[in-house]
């Protein structure tokens, strides 16, 4: 057993230190710009019709798409992290995918401007500007809310930092090695999703499913933390997290509106959770 788990440390740990480097982000940043600007250019010849037959009718005619394109490598790379993440914490990981999900309210705001004309007009757009605004808030008050979040869980790991296992490498072990599995799924979500773009075959988000999987794995998770942590605190807990990243795919496949209060909801439900464990459960808050 502790042989795999150096194994699976030894494959997991190089791929995070490279993909955390700071200047490995700072050359994505770099392309992520010149993505956008290539894109800009690539849907400017379109209207241009400069572009060959076959591809002029895979681009888009309006520039606004190339903001939603963007916005979607962005959201890649930030899953990316979150798998990366997933072997930390449980609330450390549940916090990442609440990042993503006020991103993907973000990116459906600006992805409704692909339904507006060039040039931008209000007259007949009046049920877009009202999903702008309701993803567009939306964003920004679970922002809020997650910044209210981590300064809870900031304060529950000072107090609560000394908490220490003697398994607890085989329990991260095992975390790493949920997280490659589930890295290699994501590649291969994303690359069948990119197949089907530019096969012209019409699909779902991809990162709808993504989420589906997500769920199975923090129950996976909060399974396997009971191996190591049996304590009904413990269990109670990671399961509240779960519940909160299953409201998180909810709020996905609902309508406009609706999707921002249940966006609402499961942040408020991991605030509400940590809160009640650190001040009713203060001498269980460690054992997680």
């Amino acid at each position: 057993m502790n042989r795999l788990c150096d194994w699976i440390t030894w494959i997991f740990d190089p791929l995070n230190r490279f993909y955390e480097h700071e200047k490995v982000h700072r050359k994505i940043s770099v392309l992520l710009v010149l993505f956008f600007i290539a894109s800009l250019l690539v849907i400017e010849l379109k209207r241009q019709n400069l572009l060959p037959g076959p591809y002029s009718s895979m681009v888009p005619g309006n520039h606004f798409y190339a903001i939603g394109w963007a916005f979607t490598v962005i959201l890649i790379l930030e899953v990316i992290s979150l798998i990366f993440i997933l072997p930390c914490s449980f609330s450390r990981s549940v916090g990442k995918q609440f990042e993503i999900l006020s991103l993907i309210l973000m990116r459906n705001a600006f992805k409704e401007l692909s339904h507006f004309q060039e040039p931008v007009v209000f007259s007949g757009n009046e049920d877009s500007i009202l999903y702008i605004l309701s993803d567009g808030f939306g964003a920004v008050l679970i922002f809020s809310l997650l910044g209210f979040y981590y300064i809870l869980q900031a304060k529950h790991r000072h107090e609560h930092e000394g908490g220490k296992h003697d398994d607890l490498y085989s329990f991260v072990a095992a975390k790493k090695g949920i997280a490659l599995v589930l890295l290699v799924f994501f590649i291969g979500m994303g690359g069948h999703s990119l197949y089907l773009t530019v096969t012209g075959v019409a699909h779902m988000d991809f990162f709808h499913d993504f989420y589906t999987l997500l769920i199975l794995i923090d129950i996976l998770v909060v399974l396997i933390a009971q191996c190591y942590h049996p304590s009904f605190y413990s269990v109670f807990r990671n399961s509240g997290f779960a519940l909160s990243t299953m409201i998180i795919r909810l709020a996905l496949m609902a309508p406009v509106y609706f999707n921002v209060l249940l966006g609402v909801a499961a942040i408020v439900l991991a605030i509400l959770l940590t809160i009640i464990s650190d001040r009713l459960f203060p001498s269980r808050a460690g054992d997680h």
